[in-house]
């Protein structure tokens, strides 16, 4: 069995950006979802001990 090289179709040429190409971005947006939520739950955290000083 052999891998005929004029039917092969590239990444390039379907304007697909390799999955390497991507992981800066995915790795950006899962930095920003969980600073999001960091700071979500430190909130809501000061809010606990604001409520339970009063």
């Amino acid at each position: 069995m052999s891998i005929d090289k004029n039917k092969i179709t590239t990444q390039d040429e379907l304007g697909e950006p390799a999955p390497m190409d991507q992981a800066g971005e995915r790795a950006e947006a899962e930095m920003k979802r969980l600073e999001d939520e960091a700071k979500r739950e430190v909130a809501e955290g000061l809010q606990q001990t604001d409520e339970e000083e009063d």
